[in-house]
């Protein structure tokens, strides 16, 4: 899929956990995990709204176009 998730990446920068995300975000564990490894059909703007919020990005630094 040409579209990238850079969740990790982004986490990493800030040093967070996936445990810390998830509460500050409001979102389960596992579909924080769905998302974070790109297997996500969907991502509501709200939900990327918050995790922008709580990591200080740019949609762009998490999600990603790659041309095949």
């Amino acid at each position: 899929m040409p579209i990238i998730i850079n969740l990790d990446v982004m986490m990493a920068k800030r040093k967070m956990s996936l445990n810390e995300l998830s509460e500050k975000v409001g979102i389960t564990l596992s579909n924080l995990s769905i998302l974070k490894t790109g297997k996500a059909k969907a991502i509501r703007f709200s939900t990327l709204e918050t995790i922008c919020k709580v990591l200080d990005c740019q949609p762009a630094d998490i999600i990603e176009y790659v041309k095949e």
